[in-house]
């Protein structure tokens, strides 16, 4: 593959991280602080807008894309997770090559939590470990309809690659495997329109069993507003290190 390409994913990747850590890198900022020093730098309008989106933000359902070779299918279905409220996005990079591609994400990967694998069995621990039930998208005896999954617990969504599908490494670490039911003659869905409609159902179904999506707790959206206001301001660190200088000083 030629470098651009493969560059292309690795920007991409790099951007969607430092995103993510804004408030985790280096020493700790307060959310309050960051919150207050940037606020009057925004219009009412805007303020609102980040209030409204966290209202229909979760952190119960994790997105998981793994070994996905297309640049343009990892920025549609960031733009789909981010979309539809899904916060924690996953990507287990395996050391493919990538394959660049013209269609963009529209600025998702600033707006989600990305954090970038380079093994399965990295990304299902770091899960399991946090309560998550591994659900992967795929298609044999074992899977059952996508609709048999509740998505009002903590469970991670695994899309796989566009030719070979979730990896067996990843499958043997799944808790279920589950298809998307269809009645035609073709018997997958490509990888963007899969994760659209997966996505989507958790979505719905969310809505369907306890009546609401968003679930944020009260530190998760004061954290999670204070990395939209530094994500939304120009010069962020800038005014925030010389409000920091003038209340050491």
């Amino acid at each position: 593959m030629p470098y651009g390409a493969d560059q292309d994913m690795q920007d991409l990747l790099a951007r969607a991280q430092r995103t993510s850590g804004l408030l985790s890198g280096g020493p700790p900022l307060d959310p309050a602080f960051v919150i207050d020093t940037l606020a009057p730098h925004m219009t009412p309008e805007r303020l609102a807008r980040i209030d409204a989106v966290l209202a229909g933000r979760t952190y119960t359902v994790a997105t998981v894309v793994e070994g996905l070779v297309n640049t343009g299918n990892v920025r549609a279905v960031m733009r789909t997770a981010e979309g539809l409220g899904f916060q924690d996005f996953h990507v287990i990079t395996g050391g493919e090559v990538f394959k660049g591609s013209e269609r963009v994400s529209q600025g998702a990967e600033k707006w989600l939590d990305v954090h970038v694998w380079d093994s399965p069995a990295a990304c299902a621990r770091h899960l399991k470990e946090r309560g998550f039930a591994i659900v992967a998208t795929h298609l044999d005896e074992a899977a059952v309809p996508i609709d048999a999954v509740d998505f009002t617990q903590p469970t991670a969504l695994v899309l796989g690659n566009e030719r070979d599908g979730v990896s067996e490494a990843m499958l043997a670490l799944a808790d279920r495997r589950v298809v998307i039911p269809m009645t035609g003659f073709v018997q997958s869905f490509n990888i963007s329109v899969a994760a659209a409609l997966g996505l989507y159902h958790a979505y719905r179904d969310r809505l369907a069993r306890q009546g609401y999506h968003g679930d944020l707790t009260e530190e998760q959206r004061l954290r999670l507003r204070a990395a939209y206001c530094l994500r939304s301001v120009r010069r962020a660190p800038e005014i925030l290190q010389r409000a920091l200088a003038r209340s050491e000083g």
